[in-house]
């Protein structure tokens, strides 16, 4: 890893306002060159989000860490993340939670992720393909819901996969194709609270309850 680099980015996140230590060590132990293409290794510890194969992107560093501080985890907790990528998230995830699910739509995607997290011994993470808006049910509840691509609105079947007790958080953009909103549901299923965490600007979320492929 590029220490000096990685400790540049930790000073950019801590000036932004990421405190947890948890979450500031997970982006320190993490190497980011590996979940970026070959060409771009160079640049895996600016503060910006970087495109990867498949016409996707890999987050901001920012993006990865306010979502993942939002969540609060303890690590204790079953996370679903929808929209694998390149597994980046996912591995700060794994870092920080008890067990990941994580579901992409795209097979050579989640397959290349796969390999990478088994390369860097991540474990405590199941891979699945599929349409992320619909959630994995099979392995609901789940404490935390972390969504990595912009919706139109909250996936009704995602919030229902949260925890009840404790209640659970489920982080996701939410809004246009073109820039969305962060919001954090938490709280039981009727007395739940939206928090805006600000604007950001995601690949869509395709699938059944978010965007058509051609739309």
């Amino acid at each position: 890893m590029a220490e000096h680099d990685c400790s540049w980015l930790l000073g950019q996140l801590r000036a932004e306002g990421i405190s947890d230590p948890r979450v500031l060590g997970a982006i320190r132990r993490v190497p980011r060159e590996h979940f970026v293409p070959a060409n771009l290794a160079s640049r895996a510890y600016e503060n910006e989000a970087l495109p990867v194969d498949q016409g996707q992107t890999i987050s901001q560093p920012y993006v990865v860490a306010c979502m993942t501080q939002a969540l609060a985890l303890t690590g204790t907790e079953r996370v679903l993340e929808i929209g694998t990528g390149t597994g980046y998230q996912t591995a700060i995830l794994a870092n920080l939670a008890a067990e990941v699910v994580s579901v992409e739509r795209i097979a050579a995607l989640a397959d290349a992720a796969r390999r990478r997290l088994t390369s860097l011994g991540v474990r405590n993470v199941q891979l699945l393909v599929g349409d992320g808006s619909l959630g994995a049910p099979s392995g609901a509840p789940y404490d935390a819901i972390v969504v990595t691509a912009g919706g139109p609105r909250v996936p009704a079947r995602l919030a229902a996969q949260l925890a009840i007790s404790p209640p659970g958080r489920l982080i996701m953009p939410v809004g246009p194709r073109d820039e969305q909103q962060l919001l954090l549901l938490s709280g039981d299923p009727h007395s739940r609270a939206l928090r805006r965490l600000g604007p950001v600007r995601f690949v869509p979320l395709i699938g059944n309850e978010g965007w058509e492929v051609s739309s």
